[in-house]
């Protein structure tokens, strides 16, 4: 019997540890633990998520330059920037002549990141800060965007609330919802669409647009409202 229940502990303790660990990515551990995370698989991050150009450019680059195209040289925040993966495929984008700021706390996806945006050395800033509050003053840029991050947040509303602050009015946010199975394994990190639109509304917000993504997210669109 002893036996059965040093088994049993052992499973129940590696179901906990792949769900606080793998699926939440150490969320409800404190931000600590997903900064520490994340800078452990920093070297092997891209690898793992096996971005594809063609779709990034798709999606992602080729949107959101085409809903700045009536901006001169805007200037786009990147929250929770991780490898940059959203300053790759705007800057890559020919009709895209502004720049980017990149935001996170890793140290370490902030050097990989260093390395891919190396080509646009005059076009693309990194920083080590957090969401919340953001650095920066309000209305300072013509877009802000935040992918596959909300739901790390210890408080995502609040994170939101700093966007939208720094976003000049008319300027376009760009933020995914996490949804589907692995949505419903993180209670209290993440929101059903309803509830998203819900907390969208509270904000100067207009223009908002919930879109299928990918598996895992939507794609959310939304406008600050012109003063």
């Amino acid at each position: 019997m002893g036996w059965i229940l040093l088994i049993a502990a052992a499973i129940i303790l590696a179901v906990v540890g792949y769900w606080q660990l793998i699926i939440a990515e150490g969320t409800y551990l404190g931000p600590r633990v997903v900064t520490l995370l994340y800078d452990w698989t920093a070297h092997r991050y891209d690898r793992l998520k096996g971005f594809d150009e063609t779709a990034e450019d798709w999606f992602l680059g080729r949107p959101l330059a085409t809903a700045l195209s009536d901006r001169e040289r805007p200037c786009v925040l990147d929250v929770a920037t991780g490898t940059g993966r959203l300053p790759r495929t705007l800057l890559r984008q020919p009709g895209f002549d502004g720049n980017v700021v990149g935001l996170d706390l890793s140290v370490k996806m902030l050097r990989v990141a260093s390395r891919h945006l190396a080509p646009y050395p005059s076009r693309a800033w990194l920083l080590w800060a957090a969401a919340t509050p953001l650095p920066f003053a309000d209305g300072q840029f013509e877009a802000v965007t935040c992918l596959e991050a909300l739901e790390f947040f210890a408080d995502a509303a609040p994170a939101l609330e700093e966007m939208v602050r720094v976003l000049q009015p008319g300027g376009w946010l760009l933020i995914t919802n996490r949804v589907g199975w692995e949505a419903r394994m993180m209670p209290g990190r993440t929101w059903s669409r309803a509830q998203l639109l819900a907390v969208l509304r509270q904000l100067p917000l207009t223009d908002v647009s919930v879109r299928p993504w990918q598996t895992c997210y939507d794609l959310v669109w939304a406008r600050k409202r012109r003063m």
